[in-house]
């Protein structure tokens, strides 16, 4: 196919009419002082780069800043170098001054006075261009988007909004560029939409961060675009975020979070961190399905999981009794009441073995006081270290726990889980029993999460004494050095004497240098969390997130109708029980994805369960009816698709034994949510069984489809 091309357009030759000069002049022009200033910007992001990448070795903030200002400066120049020119999303011309277009861009961009040459989408003089409609233009006099292809513009759409809009020299369509977006194939990664962005959502993307916005919405309203976008905007106009933890953005499953892997770097957005309720602990990886419903029921309570916090507690009970501490020197009285004292010394919120090391100190600062003032304090802290009887009460009133051992014992000693739990009936507790308390299942996760956070890790815990080990061996091995110095010192000055000095000696044992176990990334305290398919969180799974923010400011996504279980709750009753205030609600109910073919045959699925199901209107047809078939088909029928389609994804959905290709994936309904395919195979959808989650899980499944659906049967 021939094309019309230019600079900046590569217009297909059925699109020549798009090249004159009148319409696209000024962007090439604008687009040629772009293309100056960002090599201009590539080469000096690039030398400043290398300037930090060669500077002297630091440490302590100076070397945070150093990694920081690194890590700013490689993002921007990894943004700047992956699109180059269609850093561009589009413009919008002012019906007040025609002559001056605005350009919106991923990231903002100046020339060398400082006068825009793009402005970030994120920016509030971007909104119009997302937001305006011609009900509400906003200002505006007309909108242009362009479609970017290998760096080149390949299609471009105009909007007038104002009745003398065409004197901008506008290309007007017959379809939108959004509408024109939905018919394109789909790919294994999400694609970019961020010039699509329809006002609907604008609106919400831009809401602000106090509080829990709940997005509420069936398939294919953009609830993902949405919940993606608005972790960039809210980095970027909230300093808050910034300054708080950032931002957390929790998926339904692998499969989700690598289809969208490249939407938040394409937005200059690479802080974020993704991950699914499983990735919050280590044994999320390996758990199983929770094969009885009864007991997955049980320990979905938040009030069950808060019989964690109980079970610490038996480990952090004072001796009722006093005792007599022996040291080389005297023997010293503790009574019930030092004991008591002590342990009241450990910080409000300190993880359980982070305050043992607390409530040691106090401990020995008690004995300390209460000993010979002649003795030097460092033998005496090693005396008491060292004294069996004193330690072994020690540890077994404050002992060093171990978050996985204590959830394995709910699930193995009845009595423990009677103690922690009183409310329980002997049947339930009788039903939490297991054989193997460490064969981890999903519904344990929560269980884990609140001991690991209420607990701390006991290896970073023994770690932690190792390193203070380590750096009290190392002192004491320069106070005997310096001691042998000073001891030789016959110069006039006694110039070694200066070894004696604090600020010198700290310089010589450099704790920072000493090895430190990885950060948990995932831990929090994160300033905003965006949960996505929200809607299948248990109570007990919330609270795993509000542990990790404080702030109780959330973007909650999701369907009530694509519950599993049910959500028979409002949004407002569900978040208020478990623990969220200040609720506001939006709502998307314009299906953008599935085609009116496919919505047709899936709406009575779902209401014929849930009958008030809010099924979303579709606003375009693929002109394919929705087709059925045998199993026996299958094989053909995705012959002949994958002949007719150069590119695009294909899904077989619920048939365990089809071996997936690198276009045709094979997942379960339950492993689908918030992905779309051209083509979605669904085999044997009564095989979901009976009842809403049967019936979710045939809605959700074909309501994958973009383009067309094929459902087989073994009948």
């Amino acid at each position: 196919m021939t094309s019309v091309t230019t600079d900046a357009f590569n217009l297909p030759e059925h699109l020549a009419a798009k090249a004159d000069p009148m319409l696209i002049a000024g962007d090439e022009q604008h687009f040629a002082v772009i293309a100056e200033r960002l090599e201009q910007q590539i080469a000096d992001l690039s030398e400043r780069l290398d300037a930090q990448r060669r500077a002297a070795g630091r440490t302590g903030q100076q070397a945070l800043d150093r990694d920081l200002e690194i890590h700013r400066l490689t993002a921007r120049l990894r943004l700047l170098r992956r699109f180059g020119l269609d850093l561009c999303l589009g413009r919008m011309v002012y019906a007040a001054d025609r002559s001056k277009p605005v350009y919106i861009g991923r990231l903002a961009l100046t020339d060398s006075a400082g006068d825009p040459l793009l402005v970030d989408w994120r920016a509030p003089a971007a909104e119009p261009f997302f937001g305006a409609t011609h009900a509400n233009p906003m200002g505006l006099a007309s909108r242009r988007r362009y479609r970017w292809s290998r760096g080149r513009i390949g299609d471009y759409w105009d909007e007038v909004f104002t009745p003398d809009g065409l004197k901008g020299h506008a290309a007007l369509d017959d379809q939108s560029a959004f509408i024109a977006s939905l018919g394109t194939s789909r790919s294994p990664r999400m694609r970019d939409v961020l010039g699509t962005i329809q006002a609907d959502q604008d609106a919400i993307i831009r809401a602000g961060s106090r509080g829990a916005l709940i997005v509420d919405g069936g398939p294919g309203t953009g609830k993902t675009v949405v919940a993606l976008h608005r972790a960039a905007y809210l980095l970027y106009s909230d300093a808050r975020l910034a300054r708080g933890g950032g931002v957390l953005f929790v998926g339904p499953h692998q499969a989700y979070l690598a289809y969208v892997a490249d939407v938040l770097p394409s937005l200059g957005e690479e802080s974020v961190q993704t991950c699914t309720i499983r990735d919050l602990v280590a044994e999320g990886a390996t758990a199983t399905t929770e094969a009885d419903p009864d007991v997955a029921r049980l320990k979905s309570s938040a009030d069950l999981v808060r019989a964690v916090e109980t079970a610490v507690r038996l480990y952090e009970q004072p001796p009722a009794r006093g005792m007599v501490v022996e040291t080389y020197w005297d023997d010293v009285p503790l009574s019930a009441d030092d004991w008591a004292d002590a342990f009241e010394a450990a910080d409000p919120g300190s993880p359980h073995n982070e305050a043992r090391d607390q409530v040691w100190e106090e401990l020995v600062a008690i004995l300390t006081r209460k000993h010979d003032d002649d003795v030097p304090t460092d033998q005496l802290r090693r005396s008491l270290l060292q004294n069996e009887d004193l330690t072994r009460t020690f540890n077994r009133a404050w002992p060093l726990l171990d978050p996985v051992g204590l959830v394995g014992d709910l699930w193995s000693m009845p009595e423990y889980l009677r103690r922690c739990a009183p409310w329980l009936a002997p049947d339930e507790i009788r039903m939490l029993q297991r054989e193997d308390p460490r064969a981890w299942t999903v519904s344990d996760i929560p269980f884990l999460d609140a001991a690991r956070q209420r607990i701390g890790d006991p290896e970073a815990a023994r770690h932690r004494h190792r390193q203070q080990a380590v750096a009290a061996a190392e002192r004491e091995q320069r106070d005997m050095v310096m001691d042998h110095l000073i001891a030789a010192d016959d110069s006039e000055m006694l110039l070694m004497s200066m070894l004696r000095g604090q600020d010198f000696k700290n310089t010589l044992v450099d704790d920072a240098a000493l090895p430190s176990p990885d950060p948990d990334l995932l831990a929090g305290p994160f300033a905003h969390i965006v949960v996505d398919e929200a809607q299948e969180l248990t109570d007990a799974e919330w609270q795993m997130l509000l542990r990790r923010c404080p702030s109780r400011s959330f973007t909650i996504v999701g369907d009530r109708t694509q519950a599993r279980h049910g959500f028979t709750e409002s949004w407002q009753e569900r978040l208020e029980r478990v623990g969220l205030r200040r609720i506001e609600l939006a709502a998307l109910n314009i299906n953008y994805r599935t085609p009116e073919e496919v919505m047709t045959a899936a709406e009575p699925v779902i209401r014929a369960a849930i009958p008030d199901a809010n099924v979303p209107t579709s606003i375009r047809s693929s002109g394919i009816p929705v087709e059925y078939g045998s199993t026996s088909e299958l094989g053909a029928i995705l012959d002949a698709w994958l002949a007719a389609h150069a590119d695009g994804i294909a899904c077989v959905i619920g048939d365990p034994t089809f071996q997936p290709t690198s276009r045709v994936r094979s997942l379960s309904p339950q492993h689908v949510k918030g992905l779309e395919f051209d083509l979605v195979v669904l085999v044997d959808p009564e095989a979901s069984g009976t009842g809403i989650e049967g019936a979710v899980d045939r809605y959700v499944a074909m309501t994958r489809a973009t383009q067309r659906l094929v459902i087989l049967t073994s009948s």
